[in-house]
């Protein structure tokens, strides 16, 4: 077991720049942790966040790690850990104290509880990029909204990898995906990925043509990475017996909601889901009978060396990327 690893850390608040790739000391798993070989890395628009000071919580500087989703193999385990052994393939879905246990690194030591088991015919990248993103998605549409066949599920910020997670997940449920993306520019890509309706946010009338393609019903579920004050306009395209739900804050100004009552909003997180055993358990039953019959895949923009880490965070705040950004690691 190697007692190094190559780990990317950043000692200061700042853009993609601000990211060095630098040899640590790993030590022995500890009780309850778990020592993986990395292999890929799935990005999020949060570890950018975290990386800017723009999230939640706030990042411990200087050497802060980051990341909370990878793949890899297992290369040792503490002696209290039961369930897994060397040589098994995993995925990683951290417990969000990235400083801590960031897995942006060629090897990292995590907790027991943060590994999945990733089945023969998941890759690592498939697996690095699958369960943060379809979590989201399901949790939010099938724990939370009770999604049925017949529903319109407006989905903002669509071309993202958990848009198109959500897109997917609302046909499996025979629902009916409503993508809305801020220009014209995806909406091929978006109806080839199953979108059955694509919104232009930059046309304007959002309300309108989000009330035009549901027979003026409205949306049963809204489901907005986006926030800001353009939460107050995609209020207004939630059916009356509706529910807006809301996950991420991409613009992170005020977010002002609409007077004309009564509307649902649920703030969701995925911590909503791996908190808890029997949601986490459904949740995965769900996804991988969708990826046994191919109903859910994955969408991987493009991949990137764990050296090119700043080019990589650079594509992930590009907005020009459709699916999920992946980093390998080379060995």
């Amino acid at each position: 077991m190697a007692n190094h690893a190559r780990a990317v850390l950043f000692h200061e608040l700042g853009g993609p720049d601000v990211l060095k790739i630098e040899e640590v000391q790993l030590a022995d798993p500890g009780p309850g942790e778990v020592h993986v070989r990395i292999d890929a890395i799935g990005l999020n628009r949060a570890e950018a966040l975290f990386r800017a000071g723009s999230y939640y919580y706030q990042p411990a500087l200087p050497g802060s790690r980051l990341g909370f989703e990878a793949a890899g193999m297992v290369e040792a385990v503490s002696p209290d850990v039961a369930g897994f052994a060397p040589g098994d393939a995993v995925s990683i879905i951290s417990d969000q104290e990235m400083s801590r246990h960031g897995v942006y690194a060629d090897r990292v030591n995590v907790p027991a509880q943060s590994l999945l088991p990733r089945p023969a015919p998941v890759d690592a990248i498939t697996g690095a990029a699958l369960w943060t993103t379809y979590l989201t998605a399901y949790g939010a549409l099938v724990e939370v909204g009770r999604t049925n066949p017949g529903d319109s599920v407006v989905i903002t910020a669509a071309s993202s990898s958990v848009g198109l997670a959500a897109i997917q997940i609302a046909n499996h449920l025979g629902a009916v995906p409503i993508a809305v993306t801020r220009t014209a520019a995806k909406s091929t890509r978006l109806l080839q990925s199953g979108a059955a309706h694509v919104i232009a946010a930059d046309e304007g009338d959002l309300v309108s043509r989000v009330h035009a393609v549901t027979g003026g019903k409205g949306a049963r579920i809204v489901f907005d990475a986006v926030g800001g004050p353009g939460l107050s306009e995609l209020a207004e395209t939630v059916a009356a017996d509706g529910l807006l739900i809301v996950y991420g804050w991409l613009d992170p100004r005020p977010a002002p909601l609409p007077m004309n009552w009564p509307v649902t909003v649920h703030g969701f997180n995925v911590d909503l889901i791996t908190a808890d055993p029997d949601r986490m358990s459904r949740a995965r039953a769900f996804i991988e009978a969708g990826l046994r019959t191919g109903t859910l895949k994955p969408a991987i923009d493009r991949t990137f060396d764990l050296a090119d880490i700043v080019e990589a965070h650079r594509h992930l705040e590009s907005n020009t990327q459709i699916g999920k950004v992946v980093v390998t690691v080379q060995h």
